[in-house]
């Protein structure tokens, strides 16, 4: 049974320092990018010492930590969203009728431990609020617009206050990147950071009970329930336990119902937004998530003065992501499109930015940006250590028709500016049987090492680790005769990711 009882009141969650001024263990979720839980999971046992389980649903992690590591959970490359488990049941055991399935939800919500999770939702709270106090915030309307004189920190600290008069701190579901099911009634929008309304609550707003919602994410086909349906009945469950009011869109906290076959496992919502936004501030087509561009960057294992190149850019997801990680490594960004060129130039300024706001005296990034033609790269031959880009899959960016001439002229420009015997390539691809066959082609200059396959917007696509053979680059079969139509194909390419 709960710490936290039923009353007849309802359940009011103010600050509790006493209470978390001692630390506890508690296990942490994580979504990260399907097909590199394995590299999520060096991350979390690297940089935090936790070890962790890879959940049976692609895509999820679980590890423990005490409390004291929240702010360093955070900071995690390789995550996109976090929770703190409440209950985890490996083997659930679902009733034979649906009713009686949805009646043991119902009853589950009194039946579990809420009040450490609740604590660590707090304190993710103050973790957030010094976090956003850092950064200037985002000041709610009405608070911006004030005496010509008023200095960015005085509105800040305006909000400050007035965050700290109410007992509540608003917490934001996940982006789109975490996506319940098509059958789940509730709301998938994410509200943008702070409750809009805050700045027209009275200080006695902070008697309001709780608003929150549940969300169901259920995978498996031998459920007699649909995720609506969890959903429904758990949320209600919970409402009636805590006296919470339900508001499926400006809610305080997000319940999390996840499940897959018969694995179960309940948590709260600890991220507002995907952590994968944290770099790119302009945004091409086809941006790549900064989770999935580090995700690639490990596979790699960039080492102290790597050159590191990008030859199909976009908007520099990927050596922004190895520029601030890897900072030892050298990276050159480039595009054959001025307008992917110019965006990677107006993210790499961004960081600038944000880094000058917070003090940083750091000279800068180590990144070139530049536009070129990436079947005939300005490089000298067998002077770059890693080559790490995504491909254009030939949907929303050229065809699958150029893709058959451009993959093998790719591969083999490629080859020619890596270094023989230790140069290796990291390539996303969805046109799996296009690059299969130019690689192919090019044997005696790539062999392939490892495939992670990964999801990208519901396309199935693949991360190729290619290390390049000790073949010299000219005396190959492979590299005596340019590719049919790589003339053609380089200038034809098109801005991608």
């Amino acid at each position: 049974m709960s710490a936290i009882q039923e009353g007849s009141e309802p359940q009011r969650l103010g600050n509790s320092a006493e209470q978390l001024s001692h630390a506890f263990i508690v296990t942490i979720g994580a979504t990260v990018p399907t097909g590199f839980e394995q590299t999520a999971a060096e991350e979390v046992n690297e940089k935090i010492g936790a070890d962790v389980r890879i959940g049976k649903d692609r895509g999820r992690i679980y590890f423990e930590i005490t409390t004291e590591d929240l702010p360093r959970v955070h900071l995690l490359k390789s995550v996109d969203n976090l929770f703190v488990v409440v209950e985890h049941y490996t083997n659930y055991e679902f009733k034979d009728t649906k009713e009686e399935t949805l009646e043991d939800f119902q009853n589950l919500a009194s039946k579990l431990s809420w009040k450490n999770p609740l604590e660590v939702w707090r304190l993710n709270n103050d973790v957030k609020k010094k976090r956003w106090r850092r950064k200037g915030g985002n000041v709610p309307k009405g608070k911006a617009s004030g005496a010509s004189g008023d200095s960015g920190k005085d509105q800040v600290e305006a909000v400050a206050k007035e965050m700290e008069s109410l007992r509540l701190e608003p917490v934001s579901p996940a982006d789109g990147s975490r996506e319940p099911e098509g059958d789940t009634a509730l709301d998938n929008e994410a509200p943008g950071g702070l409750d809009q309304d805050a700045e027209g609550r009275e200080e006695g707003a902070a008697d309001l009970p709780v608003k929150f919602r549940v969300t169901c994410n259920r995978a498996g086909d031998k459920h007699n329930f649909t995720s609506n349906d969890a959903a429904r009945d758990f949320g209600g469950a919970v409402q009636d336990f805590f006296q919470w009011k339900a508001d499926m869109t400006k809610f305080d906290i997000e319940v999390l119902l996840n499940i897959h076959d018969s694995e179960v496992v309940i948590g709260i919502a600890l991220t507002e937004e995907s952590l994968h936004r944290r770099n790119i501030t302009h945004f091409g087509p086809t941006t790549l998530r900064s989770t999935l561009a580090y995700g690639m960057l490990r596979l790699c294992k960039p080492q102290v003065s790597d050159v590191i190149i990008d030859p199909m850019c976009g908007t520099g997801a990927i050596p922004l992501e190895g520029a601030m990680e890897w900072q030892q490594s050298f990276y050159l960004a480039g595009d054959n499109n001025d307008m992917a060129v110019s965006r990677t130039v107006n993210n790499i300024g961004h960081i600038h930015k944000k880094r000058q706001i917070k003090g940083s005296t750091a000279w800068g990034l180590s990144i070139d940006t530049l536009q070129w033609d990436l079947c005939r790269l300005p490089m000298r031959t067998s002077s770059a250590d890693i080559i790490i880009t995504d491909m254009p899959f030939g949907k929303r960016m050229g065809s699958r028709k150029k893709n058959w001439d451009l993959y093998p002229a790719c591969l083999r420009e490629m080859a020619r500016v890596s270094r023989p015997g230790t140069g290796k390539a990291v390539l996303l691809t969805q046109d799996k049987k296009c690059f299969t066959k130019a690689l192919s082609r090019m044997g005696g200059l790539w062999r392939k090492a490892l495939t992670v396959w990964v999801n990208i917007g519901g396309l199935h696509a693949g991360v190729y680790l290619l290390k390049r053979t000790g073949a010299i680059f000219g005396e190959t079969p492979e590299d005596v005769r340019e590719p049919r139509g790589a003339n053609d194909t380089a200038g034809a390419t098109k801005e991608h990711e």
